[in-house]
């Protein structure tokens, strides 16, 4: 009973403070907002480190807390920014590692859109400089385009460390370390706040996954709620966390709260804990109800590599350990990413997929497809689940200027399931014909008119067969009087083209607008300039890809794969030919003087020829000194019938004439056949035909070039944009390819409308995709069917690693030429008899009464005893003569009786240990 009573008053005990820290949070929050906004009433305090006067009274001084922008065009208006903080770490150093894996994993589009933020948290100046340096030479393009930046933060923003309450059992040392790697994170963080609209964690000592950027935006793309308070793209520590831009502030003012008690990512853990746990309630349990809170993606995208920690001295030994094993897997891995990289999916994994999910059929049995529906306004959409073609138009039209059996429009469309990873109750249109012209369109429901609103057309395509020549692009066809779409053809007038197109080796992806002369009113096409990415994969993997174009009221322009930006620009600058013809244009009407001399250098007038120059000499004479070889056949032809081929059975002597078997090289024209004759060599007499040297011409006038004029059909469109407008969708396509599959097409004039469209069909087909792509042992095995030496390199691979564990572990042991073998010979405990010791004396007095040197004697039986060990015979004699002669020297000296009493004596001696050892280490030590 006492028991209860104590766990309820412990219960109410934690309820009460967790209470009070939810409330001390809440005015301490409240208190920051009135000081920020009570520092001018007028205006609104941009600068995110003011929030640091609250905390730190020795910053309230101040004027403007900002740090040191060492170098970098301070970029804004991005999505993402990304955070490294970096220390010197001694001799140790992987900044330069990680911005190379950072920036070389992102795509160009993806690079424009993003700023990698280095902070220097380090007041030494060598340090600073060093990085600075390095940057500057490797990375000179990032910075110079802003994509990467350098701040280093003053030694002042710092509170005094050394004077902080000391909450553990750290050391002192250890203790400050710790809480300015809080600070120097929430440094960063306010500096990024401004600049995009995500931020992303990393440290100075990771490597990033590839295509890590692209499947971070798959990832939030694809998250339907907005209400998440971070993202875990990584489980270590806090590398791999993104935040939305706009809380970033509300953390560091946590972080700063609680900056002297925790690690940085411990209090990340305690927000959420704090925010979204109920009092009382598990961690486990908490976590599992707010999963789409606190979202965990799957595996991992940042691998931390850093051996040596920014602490000094410390090593990460965990992370040596794991280094270990991952060298194998990486060479895995590197050899299936080099050899099939166009299967790899660079789509996004969801966080509960699992990896080893059934069949596709059993998969797409559990998926409860529902027909998209659009949720704000909308010109089109169409997701042919009705299994019909209603308000499509097929085209009767004939193509004009070609044959009439190829003129006309007569492929065929059909609505069907995917051949592969089907959802029941999803189809989509599909072309059918080969080698034939389809042309089929609807209307839009509305005309779109181009005004003070964002185009989005968006729609999927899968080449479920591959493609070897053909389209998949559509047209938007523009509002004209004489628009009939039972005459859809090439030549009807359209607005937009776009989509992607694919012949022999070159994949396009287009985006062409007609834009009209304003003066001459004849419509050009205008073509954007190419993706930065490699288009290939789209077209070979047989997945079905998203197609998005988005073009905006600021004539810029975005284009989409798969919700990924792969080209983006300026409809008035990144177009060809551009918008705006040239203000001057050369003279049509000007002509070249005809005293106009364009020659850079001429003859020289007053060069004579060489007395000796000989122009009759030829360039080639025979070799006089050349021999017959022997052996040369000079009446056998070179050429000979094949004696071992076949008139066919299908020969008709009427039709094809009498048959002749092919010739073949004389076999035995092996030195040669024929009439021989001798070789031709360079004739060294020869000189050619003599011409004067070349010289400036000095009435040299340059190339000519016709006068500018004013350009009489200049104009300036300063909003191209305004586009003729359209009210039709078409499909006019030629393909050597069948079975190409559209699905989900929809134009609006809201991202987001087009987002959610996005999410409810295509999404679920990438899910399907993922869950039955083939495992990596599949993907390996089927790579070597066209490639059989790749069998060679996975051998390589898995025998390499075995092999270096293996010399590792048991390393060859190398004897060396004169080890000790004193003590594991030696067996000084073992038992003597009387009769071979009575031997072994007398043959020792024999050799002592020899005039041999005692020195000499025993570098004799030093040899012997290498010797021997070399010819790997038995040496235990050898050594207990040796050691015998030297531990009785002295007893022979002062007793040379072979009693048996003394001859016991020494036996016991012998079995002590003490003697023997002792003469055997003296031993040792003259032999050395």
């Amino acid at each position: 009973m006492r028991t209860r009573h104590v766990n309820l008053l412990i219960t109410l005990i934690a309820v009460v403070l967790f209470s009070f820290s939810c409330f001390c949070i809440s005015r301490m929050t409240q208190t920051i907002e009135k000081k920020v906004n009570a520092s001018d009433t007028n205006e609104t305090v941009s600068d995110a480190f003011e929030v640091l006067k609250f905390f730190f009274p020795h910053l309230r001084k101040v004027d403007r807390l900002y740090p040191d922008v060492i170098m970098g065009r301070e970029k804004t208006g991005v999505t993402f920014a990304l955070g490294i903080s970096t220390v010197n770490r001694g001799n140790y150093s992987y900044l330069k590692q990680t911005l190379t894996s950072i920036l070389s994993r992102m795509t160009l589009p993806e690079e424009k859109d993003s700023v990698v933020i280095v902070s220097i948290a380090d007041s030494n100046e060598n340090y600073v400089k060093s990085v600075v340096d390095m940057i500057t030479k490797k990375f000179k393009r990032q910075v110079t385009s802003g994509s990467l930046e350098v701040i280093s933060i003053p030694a002042y923003f710092y509170p005094n460390i050394s004077h902080a309450a000391r909450s553990t059992d750290d050391s002192e040392k250890l203790e400050s370390w710790r809480i300015k790697q809080v600070l120097d994170f929430c440094f960063l963080m306010l500096y990024a706040q401004p600049k995009a609209m995500y931020y992303l964690q990393l440290e100075d000592d990771i490597l990033a996954n590839k295509m890590y950027l692209t499947k971070i935006t798959d990832f939030v793309h694809n998250i339907t709620s907005n209400n998440w308070l971070y993202i875990e793209f990584s489980v270590l520590g806090f590398i791999g966390k993104l935040f939305k831009s706009e809380d970033l502030t509300d953390f560091v003012r946590f972080f700063l709260m609680f900056y002297k008690d925790k690690p940085i990512d411990l209090l990340l853990g305690d927000i959420f804990l704090v925010k979204m746990c109920t009092p009382g309630e598990a961690l486990e349990k908490c976590i599992e109800r707010n999963k789409h809170i606190r979202i965990r993606y799957k595996p991992s995208l940042f691998q931390h590599v850093g051996i040596q920690s920014s602490y000094p001295g410390r090593e990460q030994y965990s992370k040596i350990i794991n280094m270990r094993f991952q060298g194998f897997w990486l060479c895995l891995g590197l050899l299936f990413i080099s050899v099939n990289a166009e299967f790899m999916d660079d789509s996004v994994e969801m966080e509960d997929f699992d990896e080893n999910s059934e069949e596709t059929d059993e998969l797409s049995s559990e998926i409860k497809y529902k027909t998209p529906q659009p949720v704000g306004e909308v010109y089109f959409t169409e997701t042919f689940d009705s299994g019909r073609l209603a308000g499509w138009v097929l085209s009767k039209a004939k193509k004009d200027d070609i044959d009439a059996e190829i003129s006309i429009y007569d492929g065929r469309w059909e609505i069907e399931e995917l051949k592969e990873n089907r959802i029941p109750g999803d189809r989509g249109l599909v072309l059918k014909s080969r080698a034939k012209h389809h042309a089929i369109s609807a209307v839009l429901a509305k005309p779109f008119i181009f005004a003070d609103k964002p185009l989005v057309v968006q729609y999927e395509v899968n080449f479920q067969d591959g493609i070897d020549c053909g389209g998949a692009y559509i047209k938007l066809l523009a509002d004209t009087d004489g628009l009939n779409l039972e005459n859809f053809y090439d030549k009807t007038s359209y607005t937009i083209m776009f989509g992607p197109d694919k012949c022999g080796e070159d994949y396009k992806l287009h985006f062409i607008f007609r834009h009209k002369h304003p003066k001459t009113g004849v419509f050009e096409e205008k073509h954007a300039k190419p993706p930065d990415v490699d288009l290939k994969r789209f077209f070979t993997d047989r997945k079905t890809h998203l197609y998005t174009l988005v073009m905006n009221p600021d004539d810029t322009f975005e284009v989409l794969i798969d919700q990924i930006v792969v080209n983006k620009g300026s409809l008035l600058e990144d177009v060809v030919p551009p918008i705006n013809p040239p203000k001057e244009i050369e003279d049509p009407t000007d002509e070249k003087p005809d005293d106009w001399d364009e020659r850079a250098k001429i003859p020289d007038a007053s060069a004579v020829k060489p007395e000796d120059w000989d122009e009759s000499e030829p360039a080639q004479i025979v070799d006089s000194s050349a021999v017959k070889p022997d052996g040369w056949l000079d009446n056998e032809p070179k050429f000979i019938p094949d004696p071992n081929a076949e008139k066919p059975f299908d020969w008709n002597e009427d039709m094809d004439g009498e048959w002749e078997a092919p010739h073949i090289s004389n076999p035995a024209c092996r030195i040669g056949c024929g009439e021989w004759s001798p070789p031709m060599i360079d004739n060294p007499k020869y000189k050619g035909i003599w011409r004067p040297p070349m010289i400036d011409n000095p009435n040299y006038q340059g190339i000519w070039s016709p006068r500018k004029i004013p350009n009489p059909d200049y104009f300036e469109d300063s909003h191209p944009f305004l586009l003729t407008s359209f009210r039709a969708l078409g499909l006019e396509l030629w393909s050597m390819t069948s079975d190409i599959y559209f699905d989900n097409f929809i134009i609006c004039s809201e991202k987001e409308v087009a987002d959610r469209w996005a999410a409810d069909g295509w999404g679920v087909k990438i899910l399907i995709e993922n869950a039955n792509e083939p495992s990596i042992f599949k993907q390996l095995m089927s790579a070597t069917e066209q490639r059989p030496w790749l069998w060679f390199i996975y051998l390589l691979t898995a025998a390499l690693p075995i092999a270096l564990i293996g010399s590792f572990c048991w390393p060859r042991k190398v004897k060396k030429k004169y080890e000790d073998v004193a003590f594991e010979k030696l067996d000084i405990c073992k038992p003597q008899t009387k009769g071979a010791l009575e031997q072994e004396v007398k043959e020792e007095k024999a050799a002592l009464e020899k005039p041999v040197d005692l020195e000499e004697e025993k570098k004799q039986s030093d040899g012997e005893i290498v010797e021997k060990e070399e010819e790997g015979e038995p040496e235990e004699k050898s050594e207990e003569e040796i050691e015998i002669i030297e531990g009785q020297e002295e007893g022979n000296k002062s007793n040379k009786s072979g009693s048996e009493d003394e001859m016991k004596e020494a036996d016991e001696s012998t079995g002590s240990g003490d003697g023997p050892i002792k003469s055997v280490r003296k031993r040792r030590v003259r032999k050395e």
